[in-house]
């Protein structure tokens, strides 16, 4: 017996509505300020002041009796902070069921990056002197620190080893993953990825700004915005990681051969 069309409109919705019942909601947009949050607690500014407030109050102090730099605090301070800050990341990306290897690498082959890294060194130094020349003939006054405090640290052998130790794990490695979770996080929640990069390569340069002047704070910050174009084009951390610890080995090595 063949049923009429409006006999079998109940049973169609006798079965569809325990399906359509069964469907999970969907996700409620995730608040702008939740993002932010993540956003300044990942800056390093928060994880660095923290840091040296506990080595201060152990007695490990930012400045020697001479009042010039302190080498053991630089090499424990920016090792700590490296481990505390990536290790929050990590925990925010596994928080929201993100691969924290796919959001740094990508999946992209690690030999390919390897090579993009060191092909980009003589872009980063021309970029490097071009900005240091261009800031010596038309704004001089940006020089504001006459020597880097940190240039003497490396004229001792010693301290050499472990400022190289720090330029690369704490500048090259977590620098770099640090700079691809912001970019991360403007891009996915934002979908502004290029607002993210004018404000981390603003906040990379005013880190520099204290210590090593203002005229080393352009330089830096236009550094972070070519190694952070990197990650958003290539889609991997690895090359700029690469691309960074070079240039800080090369810097270093050079104030060593003076």
């Amino acid at each position: 017996m063949r049923l009429a069309q409006d006999d079998t409109a109940p049973l169609i919705d006798e079965v569809s509505a325990p399906l359509a019942a069964a469907e999970p909601p969907a996700p409620r947009p995730r608040p702008a300020w939740a993002t932010w949050l993540e956003i300044v607690a990942c800056s390093g500014f928060p994880t660095q002041i923290l840091l040296s407030v506990v080595l201060i109050i152990a007695g490990i102090r930012p400045l020697g009796a001479q009042q010039q730099l302190s080498g053991p605090f630089i090499f424990i301070l920016s090792l700590a902070d490296t481990m505390l800050l990536l290790s929050l990341i990590v925990a925010l990306l596994w928080r929201r069921g993100e691969s924290p290897g796919q959001v740094f690498f990508g999946g992209r082959p690690a030999g390919r990056e390897f090579v993009a890294g060191m092909l980009s060194m003589p872009f980063v130094f021309a970029l490097v002197v071009g900005l240091a020349l261009m800031i010596r003939r038309f704004a001089p006054e940006l020089r504001t620190v006459p020597e880097n405090p940190l240039e003497a640290l490396a004229n001792d052998p010693a301290m050499f080893w472990m400022l190289l130790i720090v330029v690369i794990v704490a500048g090259g490695v977590r620098e770099e993953l640090q700079r691809a979770f912001l970019l991360h996080r403007f891009r996915g929640d934002f979908g502004r990825p290029w607002l993210g990069l004018l404000i981390t390569s603003l906040a990379f340069g005013l880190g520099h700004n204290e210590l090593q002047g203002r005229d080393a704070a352009v330089i830096t910050g236009a550094l972070g915005a070519f190694w952070g174009a990197m990650y958003l084009a290539r889609g991997s951390a690895l090359a700029p990681m690469i691309s960074h610890a070079m240039f800080n080995s090369s810097q270093l090595l050079q104030v060593l051969l003076r």
